[in-house]
């Protein structure tokens, strides 16, 4: 089938609830792409889908996906993307369990630095997952599906149109789980969460339902990830829960975060080749990386001591997740493989508004797919996409 004249597609790379993803050829530039069909009976996804491709359009950064080209064909919206040749990192964590904390830390660098670059362009992607970062062969992570994206600023962007959060309950910052506009730290503390996971093979709350899950990303203190696998060096396990931190204003942009996280890998002595060449001097100790020195200067503090505003956030937090008077409906994912349910009511009310106490509903789930451009998505099947290939050199290291 030939779409608009233009693009041959080829085979379909995955499904979700709203269309589709397929391997094609751009017949006039003669490049492999990726085009993500919407279905014609989801009607009411054409304004995000729209809204993905201009969001993405505004984007030019080797660790993000990019866009070509937006159109219609018969009815149908199709969105033309960098065809990546590789998997997403869900799939990387699902063969792998863990990784090494050096080619995590590699990893979530380079989706710092994509978050820095979308951030720089007012951009908030509001979905930083595992199954939304695509891993090249080349071991290159790009961040893929903009769909839920908003830009900075907007008043509305916690919510959707219907009164819904959205996103997915493993890695939602807490200022969106009390119904707040989303904001570059929000991403960085989804980042925090998906590095969390890469390094213990869990995410840093766990719950029976999605509701839990998002009461802990208010309340709850992360178990250090040092003290579940001790070989975690302290100082990255430090780092990781900086990026977790309560108030957003405590945590480090995504640029500092991609510049403390990059650069893991030792250095490597010269092999020399020359049987006569002078003996080099003793090795020095290699370079620390750069997460080992002291934490961001901007919002940080001793570990152990509470801001005294982390105190009016949590009785906020109390007020939004228990307060009955204005409850909002939420629609969040449980995370793309985690066995957290979604939730379909958590009570949001206005900071200051008193409330009584109430439960927390216990309502049945209500799916909200977001489709992933190219790895599973959350809800993909992703044929010829098994994962398999290189995974790299893990680094090692003292702590």
């Amino acid at each position: 089938m030939v779409l608009a004249d233009r693009y041959q597609l080829e085979e379909p790379l995955g499904r979700g609830a709203v269309g589709e993803v397929w391997r094609a050829t751009d017949q006039v530039l003669g490049r492999p792409v990726a085009v993500k069909i919407l279905r014609a009976e989801e009607t009411t996804d054409v304004a995000r889908f729209r809204l993905e491709a201009q969001t993405a359009a505004r984007l030019n950064h080797p660790g993000v996906v990019s866009v070509y080209d937006f159109g219609s064909h018969q009815g149908q919206l199709y969105l033309v993307m960098e065809l990546v040749d590789g998997w997403s990192l869900a799939q990387e964590r699902s063969l792998r369990g863990t990784l090494d904390p050096w080619e995590a830390a590699a990893i979530a660098a380079q989706v710092a630095a994509g978050l820095s670059a979308a951030h720089r362009q007012g951009v908030i992607h509001r979905d930083i997952k595992p199954a939304n970062v695509m891993l090249t062969t080349d071991r290159v992570a790009k961040i893929t599906d903009f769909g839920i994206a908003r830009f900075t600023g907007d008043a509305a962007g916690a919510l959707t149109a219907t009164g819904k959060i959205v996103g997915s309950a493993d890695y939602l910052a807490p200022e969106r789980a009390l119904g707040r506009p989303a904001q570059p730290a929000s991403d960085v503390y989804s980042l925090g969460c998906v590095l969390y996971q890469l390094l213990t093979g869990q995410a840093p709350f766990q719950g029976a339902t999605a509701t839990a899950v998002v009461q802990q990303h208010v309340e709850a203190t992360p178990v250090p990830p040092a003290r579940l696998h001790p070989g975690i060096p302290q100082p990255l396990s430090d780092y990781v829960l900086h990026l977790l931190a309560k108030d957003p204003a405590d945590r480090p942009s995504a640029e500092q975060t991609a510049d403390r996280l990059s650069g893991q890998e030792r250095a490597q002595p010269p092999v020399e080749t020359d049987a006569t060449a002078v003996l080099p001097a003793p090795p020095s100790a290699p370079p620390a990386p750069p997460w080992a020195a002291a934490a961001d200067p901007v919002g940080s503090r001793p570990r152990g001591r509470r801001r005294p505003g982390s105190k009016a956030l949590l009785g906020a937090a109390a007020v939004a997740l228990f307060g009955a008077a204005a409850a909002i409906g939420a629609s969040l994912n449980a995370g793309d493989d985690s066995p957290s349910p979604n939730v379909t009511s958590v009570p949001v009310e206005t900071p200051g508004t008193a409330a009584p106490s109430a439960a927390l509903p216990t309502t049945a789930p209500s799916a909200e797919d977001h489709e992933g451009d190219q790895g599973d998505g959350g809800d993909q099947d992703n044929e010829g996409k098994d994962g398999k290939g290189r995974h790299g050199r893990g680094g090692h290291f003292d702590d």
